[in-house]
Protein backbone atom coordinates (compact mmCIF):
# COMPACT_ATOMS: atom_id res chain seq x y z
CA UNK A 1 0.00 0.00 0.00
CA UNK A 2 0.70 3.42 -0.41
CA UNK A 3 -0.33 6.08 1.23
CA UNK A 4 -0.58 10.02 -0.02
CA UNK A 5 -1.74 12.48 2.29
CA UNK A 6 -4.20 15.06 0.42
CA UNK A 7 -4.39 18.82 0.83
CA UNK A 8 -6.84 18.64 3.64
CA UNK A 9 -4.88 17.79 7.03
CA UNK A 10 -5.53 14.21 7.95
CA UNK A 11 -7.21 12.72 4.93
CA UNK A 12 -5.02 10.29 3.12
CA UNK A 13 -5.77 8.49 -0.36
CA UNK A 14 -4.57 4.76 0.08
CA UNK A 15 -3.42 3.09 -2.94
CA UNK A 16 -3.30 -0.97 -2.64
CA UNK A 17 -1.17 -3.27 -4.18
CA UNK A 18 -3.22 -4.96 -6.91
CA UNK A 19 -2.24 -8.55 -7.30
CA UNK A 20 -3.64 -9.70 -10.36
CA UNK A 21 -3.70 -13.22 -12.37
CA UNK A 22 -5.87 -14.95 -14.81
CA UNK A 23 -8.39 -15.65 -12.02
CA UNK A 24 -8.84 -11.92 -11.30
CA UNK A 25 -7.62 -9.92 -8.54
CA UNK A 26 -6.96 -9.78 -4.53
CA UNK A 27 -6.67 -6.50 -3.24
CA UNK A 28 -5.80 -5.71 1.08
CA UNK A 29 -8.16 -3.11 2.30
CA UNK A 30 -6.50 -2.62 5.29
CA UNK A 31 -3.56 -2.97 7.28
CA UNK A 32 -3.27 -2.83 11.00
CA UNK A 33 -0.03 -2.04 11.11
CA UNK A 34 0.76 0.32 8.63
CA UNK A 35 -2.45 2.41 9.62
CA UNK A 36 -0.92 2.27 13.32
CA UNK A 37 2.34 3.64 12.05
CA UNK A 38 0.88 6.47 10.20
CA UNK A 39 -1.23 7.49 13.55
CA UNK A 40 -4.50 6.50 11.90
CA UNK A 41 -8.07 4.92 13.21
CA UNK A 42 -7.44 1.15 13.75
CA UNK A 43 -10.67 0.21 15.47
CA UNK A 44 -13.56 0.04 12.79
CA UNK A 45 -16.55 0.29 14.66
CA UNK A 46 -19.19 -0.67 12.17
CA UNK A 47 -18.57 -1.08 8.21
CA UNK A 48 -21.59 -0.49 5.31
CA UNK A 49 -22.01 -0.45 1.71
CA UNK A 50 -24.17 1.37 -0.67
CA UNK A 51 -25.55 0.36 -4.19
CA UNK A 52 -26.10 3.78 -5.97
CA UNK A 53 -26.95 3.99 -10.09
CA UNK A 54 -25.70 6.54 -12.53
CA UNK A 55 -26.65 10.02 -11.75
CA UNK A 56 -26.89 9.67 -7.81
CA UNK A 57 -25.27 12.00 -5.31
CA UNK A 58 -24.98 11.21 -2.16
CA UNK A 59 -23.81 13.39 0.52
CA UNK A 60 -22.44 15.60 2.34
CA UNK A 61 -22.38 13.46 5.07
CA UNK A 62 -20.92 13.68 8.62
CA UNK A 63 -21.37 13.03 11.92
CA UNK A 64 -21.69 15.53 14.83
CA UNK A 65 -19.64 15.53 18.39
CA UNK A 66 -19.86 13.25 20.32
CA UNK A 67 -20.35 10.40 17.42
CA UNK A 68 -17.80 12.02 14.93
CA UNK A 69 -15.84 9.45 13.15
CA UNK A 70 -13.06 8.78 11.14
CA UNK A 71 -13.94 7.32 7.67
CA UNK A 72 -12.09 4.63 5.25
CA UNK A 73 -14.20 4.73 1.92
CA UNK A 74 -13.33 2.93 -1.34
CA UNK A 75 -15.31 1.58 -4.40
CA UNK A 76 -15.65 -2.29 -5.23
CA UNK A 77 -17.81 -1.86 -8.71
CA UNK A 78 -18.23 1.05 -10.86
CA UNK A 79 -17.05 4.99 -10.81
CA UNK A 80 -17.47 7.60 -8.33
CA UNK A 81 -16.27 10.85 -8.16
CA UNK A 82 -15.90 11.33 -4.37
CA UNK A 83 -15.36 14.96 -2.00
CA UNK A 84 -14.46 15.38 1.28
CA UNK A 85 -14.58 18.95 2.95
CA UNK A 86 -12.86 20.50 5.49
CA UNK A 87 -15.46 21.58 8.16
CA UNK A 88 -12.50 22.19 11.08
CA UNK A 89 -12.57 25.79 12.34
CA UNK A 90 -8.90 26.58 12.01
CA UNK A 91 -7.95 24.18 9.50
CA UNK A 92 -6.10 25.56 6.55
CA UNK A 93 -8.80 24.09 4.16
CA UNK A 94 -11.73 24.80 6.43
CA UNK A 95 -14.41 25.12 3.50
CA UNK A 96 -12.81 23.79 0.85
CA UNK A 97 -12.83 20.27 -0.81
CA UNK A 98 -10.72 17.56 -2.24
CA UNK A 99 -11.74 15.58 -4.63
CA UNK A 100 -11.32 11.85 -5.95
CA UNK A 101 -11.99 9.56 -8.55
CA UNK A 102 -12.74 6.07 -7.08
CA UNK A 103 -13.10 3.18 -9.07
CA UNK A 104 -13.07 -1.04 -8.90
CA UNK A 105 -10.42 -0.94 -10.98
CA UNK A 106 -7.79 1.27 -9.29
CA UNK A 107 -9.10 0.27 -5.95
CA UNK A 108 -7.84 3.79 -4.26
CA UNK A 109 -9.06 4.06 -0.91
CA UNK A 110 -9.91 7.37 0.78
CA UNK A 111 -8.92 8.28 4.56
CA UNK A 112 -11.43 10.47 6.09
CA UNK A 113 -10.72 12.61 9.42
CA UNK A 114 -13.16 13.73 12.11
CA UNK A 115 -14.47 16.95 11.17
CA UNK A 116 -15.27 16.34 7.17
CA UNK A 117 -18.10 16.19 5.08
CA UNK A 118 -18.21 13.01 2.72
CA UNK A 119 -19.93 12.66 -0.48
CA UNK A 120 -19.87 10.74 -4.18
CA UNK A 121 -21.47 10.88 -7.72
CA UNK A 122 -21.77 8.39 -9.51
CA UNK A 123 -20.14 7.75 -12.67
CA UNK A 124 -20.83 4.61 -13.87
CA UNK A 125 -24.39 2.43 -14.79
CA UNK A 126 -23.99 1.40 -10.89
CA UNK A 127 -21.85 1.57 -8.17
CA UNK A 128 -20.86 -0.21 -4.83
CA UNK A 129 -19.28 2.12 -2.46
CA UNK A 130 -17.38 0.35 0.89
CA UNK A 131 -17.67 2.32 4.48
CA UNK A 132 -15.67 1.77 7.57
CA UNK A 133 -16.37 3.92 10.28
CA UNK A 134 -14.52 4.56 14.17
CA UNK A 135 -18.25 5.03 15.64
CA UNK A 136 -21.66 3.36 16.21
CA UNK A 137 -24.19 5.36 13.94
CA UNK A 138 -26.26 7.71 15.87
CA UNK A 139 -29.28 9.04 14.36
CA UNK A 140 -29.01 12.10 16.67
CA UNK A 141 -26.07 12.98 15.33
CA UNK A 142 -26.61 12.33 11.51
CA UNK A 143 -25.39 15.63 9.69
CA UNK A 144 -25.33 16.94 6.10
CA UNK A 145 -24.85 19.94 3.89
CA UNK A 146 -26.57 20.52 1.07
CA UNK A 147 -24.20 19.44 -1.86
CA UNK A 148 -24.56 22.11 -4.21
CA UNK A 149 -23.59 25.16 -1.02
CA UNK A 150 -19.32 24.65 -1.80
CA UNK A 151 -18.04 25.56 -4.94
CA UNK A 152 -17.66 21.56 -6.20
CA UNK A 153 -17.11 20.89 -9.62
CA UNK A 154 -19.78 18.07 -9.96
CA UNK A 155 -20.26 16.54 -13.11
CA UNK A 156 -24.72 17.08 -13.02
CA UNK A 157 -26.07 19.81 -11.75
CA UNK A 158 -29.49 17.72 -11.22
CA UNK A 159 -28.54 14.77 -9.54
CA UNK A 160 -30.96 12.18 -8.18
CA UNK A 161 -31.05 13.01 -4.39
CA UNK A 162 -32.44 11.58 -1.57
CA UNK A 163 -35.04 14.05 0.12
CA UNK A 164 -32.70 13.78 3.08
CA UNK A 165 -29.96 15.26 1.23
CA UNK A 166 -32.07 17.59 -0.75
CA UNK A 167 -33.30 19.54 2.57
CA UNK A 168 -29.45 19.93 3.61
CA UNK A 169 -28.50 23.23 5.16
CA UNK A 170 -25.91 25.05 3.09
CA UNK A 171 -22.79 25.31 4.10
CA UNK A 172 -22.91 28.91 5.01
CA UNK A 173 -25.74 28.24 7.48
CA UNK A 174 -23.86 25.41 9.12
CA UNK A 175 -22.10 26.29 12.24
CA UNK A 176 -19.40 24.07 12.78
CA UNK A 177 -18.63 22.08 16.09
CA UNK A 178 -15.72 20.85 14.89
CA UNK A 179 -11.52 22.44 15.50
CA UNK A 180 -8.79 21.69 13.87
CA UNK A 181 -5.72 20.45 16.03
CA UNK A 182 -2.54 19.87 14.22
Amino acid sequence: MRVQETEIPGCFEIIPTIIRDDRGCFIKTFHQGLFEQLGLETAWREEYYSTSRKGVLRGLHFQLPPHDHEKLVYCTSGAVIDVVIDLRIGSPMYGRHALFQLDAASASMIYIPKGCAHGFYVLSDTAIMMYKVSSIYAPESDAGILWNSLDIPWPDHAPLLSARDAGFNSFNDFVSPFKWSR
